[in-house]
């Protein structure tokens, strides 16, 4: 399992460690209102990080939980994961942060590094991302990614706004990024 660095985060793949700051995150009704709506209970929680770690151990990628560095606090969490759950289905990049670090730029900073991961280890030309239409802050972060909005499909039984970026593109954007 990867550990991923940011200026500001620390990316660790989910552990039941991080089970009271992530049932904070997915308990947030604001939050959770484009991600299926209902706030998450501790027990969900926990089953959660269960299937996450079953992933990490079995595909090399998942869910990571988002720890801000100095107040050692989850902050967020995203991942690297087959579109829906579904082997075959092109990887996804996601992510949700808590209401309180909203407009901060750590969605993308995140994420940055989740693309990086998943390029760098996954043999893959696409990476794809996807939100509920009205989820303006998440397309926006996916623009800053250089993601094409390639327009509606359906993913997790619902109608989404797609984003997608290839490998070549991705590539070229990370070669015009300043060295951190």
């Amino acid at each position: 399992m990867s550990v991923l660095h940011t200026p500001r985060l620390r990316l660790e793949p989910m552990v039941p460690a991080h089970r009271l700051g992530l049932n904070h995150l997915n308990s947030d009704p604001v939050v959770m209102r484009y991600l299926g709506g209902r706030p998450e209970t501790p027990e969900e929680t926990d089953a959660a990080i269960a299937r996450v770690q079953a992933r990490w151990a079995s595909l090399g990628f998942g869910w990571w939980s988002f720890i801000e560095q100095g107040s050692e606090e989850i902050v967020g969490a995203g991942c690297i994961q087959h579109l829906a759950h579904i082997a075959g289905e092109p990887l996804e990049i996601g992510w949700r942060l808590r209401q309180d670090r909203w407009g901060r730029g750590l969605a993308s900073e995140a994420a940055q590094a989740m693309g990086d991961f998943a390029f760098r280890t996954q043999p893959i030309e696409l990476l794809v991302s996807v939100c509920h239409p009205e989820n303006e802050n998440s397309w926006r972060v996916m623009a800053r990614l250089g993601m094409r909005d390639v327009g509606l499909s359906r993913a997790y039984d619902m109608d989404v706004r797609r984003y997608e970026i290839s490998r070549a593109e991705w590539e070229a954007r990370a070669a015009a990024r300043p060295a951190r």
